[in-house]
């Protein structure tokens, strides 16, 4: 058996990342899975043995998409794929090096769209109105609280240093998706409990460390740890459901939306670039609502029929 084909386009893909890094400013879990699924395709390429960018036409990428379907792929990942296609191979359309972009014209599988799980405002309360001892407890229950708060990404309450929020701030500036930087409120009870952390943490950090939320090692918490404490949090406060960031900013979302209404506020505060992001959560509350009416009103019963 021969050599295995080099992979193609190394150096298109290597300036297209540095393009995406500095000049988009994309998060790096963002970088790293556009790298992976650029490098998923070019692996592609090479079984296929096409090794220039003008042999690349719209059926070899149908193709690679196809591939990874019977591969066992599930739809999101693959309309991804797609997503890191259509920007590499629009950046190369950019920069004169193809004439039409060959990803343009395929369409992943139909995605369904799972609402989001949240947490009951009841149940969230009870679980957050339990004392914390301890620094580490303690240290959880403001990060809980925080990103219950603010709707914080993983990454944006990940990236938090001390400077930002140990003067008592009620509000933080935050840097989100894309570069885009945003004001995040923090409640009264969020504050609290980050005064509170605060006060124990120079007993923990390492001397110079910037982060607001340290580890046992006293240097910032990574996302895995953070991930982590939130499960065990939950355990500890028996919280009847697996916890993690994003089902808490769900949770604050759907919340702050059913009580108000106003998505365009939800938009902002979550830091969506488009609003057909954010009206996922209008569907969580219709369904609220309906459940709310099936319960209450005495000539409901939708789903059954009279004796």
């Amino acid at each position: 058996m021969g050599e295995p084909a080099p992979a193609p386009f190394q150096g298109e893909i290597a300036e297209f990342l540095s393009w995406l890094r500095h000049e988009k400013r994309y998060s790096p879990h963002t970088l790293t899975a556009s790298a992976r699924d650029l490098e998923a395709f070019t692996a592609y390429c090479a079984q296929a043995r096409v090794s220039q960018l003008a042999q690349v036409d719209q059926h070899l990428v149908r193709g690679f998409i196809a591939a990874r379907h019977r591969a066992g792929i599930e739809p999101a990942s693959l309309h991804r794929y797609l997503s890191s296609l259509r920007s590499f191979f629009k950046r190369q359309v950019h920069e004169g090096r193809l004439q039409a972009n060959p990803a343009t014209a395929v369409r992943g599988p139909k995605l369904r769209r799972k609402l989001p799980v949240v947490i009951s405002q009841e149940a969230l309360a009870a679980a957050l109105d339990q004392p914390a001892e301890g620094h580490w407890e303690q240290r959880d229950h403001a990060l809980v609280e925080l990103l219950y708060s603010t709707g914080l990404r993983l990454s944006e309450v990940h990236g938090l240093d001390l400077g930002q929020l140990a003067g008592g701030q009620n509000e933080v500036t935050v840097n989100g998706k894309g570069g885009r930087q945003r004001i995040v409120m923090v409640g009264g009870k969020a504050r609290t409990a980050l005064t509170a952390w605060l006060e124990l943490r120079p007993t923990v950090a390492a001397p110079g460390e910037a982060a607001l939320f340290v580890g046992r090692n006293g240097q910032r918490l990574s996302r895995a740890a953070i991930g982590q404490r939130l499960k065990l949090w939950a355990q500890r406060s028996g919280l009847q459901t697996h916890l993690h960031p994003h089902r808490l900013r769900h949770s604050f979302a759907t919340h702050v939306l059913e009580s108000s209404g106003d998505l365009r506020a939800v938009q902002e505060m979550l830091g969506h670039a488009n609003l057909s992001t954010t009206q996922i959560y209008t569907h969580l509350d219709w369904k609220r609502l309906a459940q709310v009416y099936d319960q209450a009103h005495p000539r409901a019963k939708r789903g059954k029929k009279d004796p």
